[in-house]
């Protein structure tokens, strides 16, 4: 019996309309959320530096990522007891409460504050991640590429948005007393907690919940559509353990694992030292100028085309643009590579690093959700964004230790190695339909 949300009509009559209120609920949601985390980081590193010196700022930034990576394994086994709702609720709040300890540790310039602080903002973008699989609990099967990219599109808005509203957050709270900088922080919990009250109010029904009640329908259609809830054993066995069971089982959820977390890898990489590539060779004055211009182009690349992506990963299938995505990704490390100090090859070369990283997040998410009984979506999701944050944060802490010792070339050259098995594993035939209850 399968998990796929395919029940006869009779059983679904009102799917379209939760799914629908669903996705507009979520598209409002990521762009406060995005607005939330990027405000904060686009300050991060500066107020780091500031409270405990430049050699450790940038550990405070990567305390958020492996916060976000930490974070997504307590939130998603509430989601396997309890639904999406209270997940995603919590993970708001926790970025919330981070935000504030921030605030906090600038006030005091208190460094062991500021790191549990950076931690616990992780929550913000680990909501944001999750809400990428909220998406698709309801979705059609033909359209769940598409949905899935809508609202990894809708992190653009915010993530566009907020660095202009980081200096009016911070002349604002300056006149309440806060230190420089600490005001984005402040208005980051605002907005994490604005997040966690929409949620809270209006993700009614659960998404998930109701699409266990559907699988259940579907194979004991005599039995009702009610559906016991989750035992504390059920609860106690969604780890990480748990699922990395599941997905070891399962070869079309260990590609859409690994084209997630590499793709993340080569971009977090390969972006983290290009602006200390390009600052080698252009003055103070210019380098914030062309950086800016590089990785706004690179974000572009990220998200702008995200919904053609996602048609793409329902038209043409999940592996074949976890194929182009990897191709992408080896065409940008050998452009970046290759550029010198050229702009505009380095910017051709970002361009191309943010649309492999956006196939291979779209399609390998939608490959990972449609591979797992639904019973395991969320633990299994969950593993995934903790594999896919620590591959992050690991790339951005070694990423400046190979440029010191080889050198920005041999980083991409690295990096396109890296890419390797996951093309391999990709044109590894496997079956990608909907698994079998265990």
């Amino acid at each position: 019996m399968t998990t796929d949300l395919t029940a006869p009509v009779a059983l679904r009559p009102d799917v379209a309309p939760i799914q629908r209120r669903t996705l507009r609920l979520l598209f409002v949601t990521q762009i406060i959320g995005g607005v939330g985390v990027t405000i904060g980081i686009s300050v991060g590193a500066l107020l780091a530096e500031r409270i405990a010196g430049a050699a450790v700022a940038g550990l405070a930034q990567s305390a958020g990522v492996v916060g976000g990576a930490l974070l997504a394994v307590p939130i998603t086994r509430i989601m396997t007891g309890y639904g999406r709702r209270p997940g995603l609720v919590l993970a708001y709040l926790t970025g919330a409460v981070g935000g504030l300890l921030v605030v906090a540790a600038a006030t005091t310039r208190s460094v062991p504050l500021l790191f549990l602080g950076m931690l616990l903002f992780g929550g913000g973008s680990a909501a944001n991640l999750q809400a990428r699989y909220t998406a698709v609990d309801l979705a059609e099967p033909a359209r769940r590429g598409r949905q899935l990219s809508l609202i990894v599109w809708a992190t653009t808005i915010g993530a566009v948005a907020a660095p202009n509203f980081a200096d009016l957050a911070d002349t604002t709270t300056s006149r309440w007393g806060l230190p420089a900088l600490a005001g984005p922080f402040a208005f980051s919990a605002v907005a994490f907690g604005c997040a966690a009250v929409v949620i809270f109010a209006l993700l009614r029904p659960d998404p998930l919940l109701t699409a266990r009640r559907l699988a259940v329908a579907e194979a004991t259609p005599t039995a009702g559509a009610a559906v016991a809830p989750p035992t504390p054993a059920t609860r106690r066995a969604a780890g990480m353990w748990s699922a990395w069971r599941v997905v070891r089982q399962r070869p079309a959820a260990r590609l859409g694992i690994a084209a997630v977390a590499m793709g993340h890898l080569v971009m977090v990489g390969v972006m983290a030292m290009t602006p200390v590539h390009i600052g080698e060779s252009h003055a103070d004055a210019d380098v914030l100028h062309v950086v800016g211009i590089v990785l706004s182009l690179h974000i572009a690349g990220m998200y702008a085309l995200a919904p053609l992506v996602g048609w793409l990963t329902d038209r043409v299938g999940r592996r074949p643009v976890i194929l182009a995505g990897t191709a992408l990704l080896l065409a940008a490390c050998a452009v970046a590579g290759t550029a010198g100090h050229h702009t505009v090859l380095l910017s051709v070369g970002l361009v191309l690093l943010g649309l492999g990283w956006s196939a291979t997040m779209v399609a390998g998410s939608t490959l990972l959700s449609e591979s797992v009984p639904v019973a395991e979506r969320p633990t299994v999701q969950g593993l995934s964004d903790l594999t896919m944050g620590l591959a992050g944060a690991a790339a951005g802490a070694a990423s400046g230790f190979v440029v010191q010792v080889a050198g920005y070339p041999v980083l991409t050259l690295l990096a396109a190695v890296a890419v390797v098995p996951l093309v391999a594993l990709a044109l590894r035939p496997a079956t990608v339909s909907a698994p079998e209850e265990d």
